[in-house]
């Protein structure tokens, strides 16, 4: 199979008129992404730095042959079509081979973030009855903490837990009956060559979690086609050079996250195109900027948090050699600051906005080639997506200039959701008519641009992450001290929001020193239980909080 998303490039409009899906018969992800392309063989797919500063090269037929080992591996633990496997590994080669594994398969992947903790992980692998989970040795604490609570799971491969002499959980003392294995030890010990499952771009392929303002996250089921889907956007914010002979990509951002593994990572193998992966930890601008220069790096896809870090290092032209020509970003709008500096700091390198979601990626965006960027707003509807403001109590378009709720056509639409998984309920309460429903607030101008305005709801995105409060507030009341707190999104100069909670304490803490130490306590215990990006950096001790009648907090007037 040999099969591109093209998008006729000539101008927007026509390709708004011309473009539409047509999947091959039996399409995978897996084979579109290594199998296809005539120089698999020869081709790097991937590069890798790792933490220690050693590199790896792997081409296509590299990923291809060891994805095939992974796909045994899981098939003799049990692993079967719809299964789920959960992927909790940094940038490392484990990580997509899993993924591409699972999909071989016809079994389901589940991106999960380092970041999690207890909790978190407890919860999304016993919600999506994960019967395997391939976990980094920096998370195993969390995973065998985590493991007894999860009747479904089986078996754990561990990914470098040998490196350094740590020992394998095999080797601790736990007391559930999984099994855990050195994830090299069994893959190498496993066939190398493997026939992939009878699917479709509709076969069920991956779960996300998203998390909203009410109630805990939800698992969103995607198919095969989904990151074909993303396609044509990545064609859009990287200037229509999916095919250039130099082009390089990499992102900071965490494999864990369809901004990165969407935006970026898949898109790129399906045009054949080369990846750099390093699991960097804690972003490091300048660090940023040498792994741009060292692999000759030509379009990356950095958060806008990354970006204002970045705005931070003098001269990054002068002091690194780079190759860098397109820069997309999404997760919040950006400001005209950023685009000036790419400009004047960047020798002009074209700085694409993106917008979507986990239920419905990549619908808008920007292309210099084809449209002038607008500071603020999203971009233009991509080709392939029909996306409009909306009336959410009808679907019926609204005018330009008027406020409405974003939406794209389900029908057809590859990068839109199958379903919330095992919840038809709040499926279809995501969709009017036709529509699926964003649950994000905006304004579409004469000149078919598309302006955010708000979200309809509580939810916080602080450096690109979706955190829902009413988590963070059920952590936070599990403190002794604690009798009541109103979690929300303030503004803040470089992640856009930062979680904010305000705390009725049972009694008057009595001093400044006894109040510090509550807060550390509330913030190392949201850290421990949640995700560390969803602590809350401000902390308020208030007499009281705004209630309705009902005892409901009012989170409304917290933010006023």
């Amino acid at each position: 199979m040999t099969w591109y998303v093209s998008v006729p490039t000539e101008s927007y409009e026509v390709a708004r008129d011309e473009f539409s899906w047509a999947f091959p018969d039996g399409y995978n992800a897996a084979t579109d992404f290594l199998r296809k392309h005539d120089h698999a063989d020869d081709r790097t797919a991937l590069s890798q730095l790792a933490s220690d500063g050693t590199r790896e090269a792997y081409t296509f037929a590299d990923l291809d042959r060891r994805s095939d080992r992974v796909a045994n591996a899981l098939r003799a633990r049990g692993v079967d079509r719809g299964d789920r496997v959960a992927v909790f590994v940094p940038q490392k080669p484990a990580n997509v081979l899993t993924h591409l594994a699972c999909w071989k398969l016809g079994a389901v992947s589940l991106p999960l973030s380092i970041l999690f903790g207890e909790e978190a992980l407890r919860y999304r692998l016993r919600d999506s009855e994960t019967t395997v989970v391939v976990a980094d040795e920096s998370v195993l604490d969390t995973v065998v903490a985590a493991a007894p609570d999860c009747p479904d799971l089986t078996h754990v491969l561990t990914v470098d837990a040998d490196a350094d002499g740590t020992p394998a959980p095999s080797d601790r003392d736990t007391d559930d009956s999984t099994t855990w294995d050195r994830f090299a030890a069994v893959v190498d010990d496993a066939p190398s060559a493997f026939d992939v499952a009878d699917t479709d771009h509709e076969t069920p392929a991956i779960v996300m979690y998203t998390s909203g303002s009410t109630g805990p996250p939800k698992a969103v089921l995607h198919g095969h086609g989904l990151w074909a889907g993303h396609c044509p956007a990545f064609s859009m914010y990287f200037e229509h050079e999916v095919h250039a002979d130099d082009a390089v990509f990499w992102t900071p951002a965490d494999w864990a996250w369809i901004g990165a593994l969407g935006d970026l990572v898949f898109p790129a193998w399906h045009y054949g195109q080369p990846v750099v992966g390093h699991p960097m930890g804690k972003f490091d601008p300048e660090r940023a900027f040498e792994i741009l220069a060292e692999f000759d790096v030509t379009h990356t896809f950095l958060p806008p948090t990354a970006i204002r870090m970045m705005m931070s290092v003098d001269d990054p032209t002068g002091r690194f050699d780079l190759s860098l020509r397109a820069i997309c970003s999404g997760g919040e709008p950006l400001t005209p600051e950023i685009l000036d500096w790419a400009a004047e700091s960047l020798g002009g390198v074209a700085v694409n906005e993106l917008y979507g979601q986990t239920e419905a990626n990549l619908l808008v965006t920007n292309c210099q080639q084809w449209f002038e960027a607008q500071p603020g707003s999203m971009g233009k509807p991509v080709p392939g997506h029909d996306v409009a403001v909306v009336d959410p109590e009808t679907g019926e378009r609204r005018p330009t200039s008027d406020v409405g709720e974003i939406a794209v056509r389900r029908d057809g639409d590859p990068v839109v959701f199958r379903e919330y998984l095992d919840d038809p309920e709040k499926t279809a309460a995501t969709t009017v008519g036709d529509w699926h429903l964003t649950g994000d607030l905006g304004v579409e101008d004469d000149d078919g641009y598309l302006w955010f305005k708000s979200r309809d709801d509580d939810l916080i995105i602080t450096s690109g992450y979706r955190v829902g409060p009413g988590e963070v507030e059920q952590v936070l009341l599990e403190h002794e001290a604690v009798e009541q707190v109103g979690v929300v999104g303030v503004p803040d100069e470089m992640r856009g929001e930062v979680v904010k909670a305000f705390v009725q304490l049972v009694r008057p803490t009595g001093s400044v020193t006894a109040a510090d130490a509550i807060r550390d306590e509330l913030r190392d215990l949201v850290r421990s239980r949640l995700a560390k990006y969803e602590y809350p950096r401000e902390i308020e001790f208030v007499d009281e909080l705004p209630q309705t009648t009902t005892g409901k907090i009012q989170r409304r007037k917290l933010r006023e």
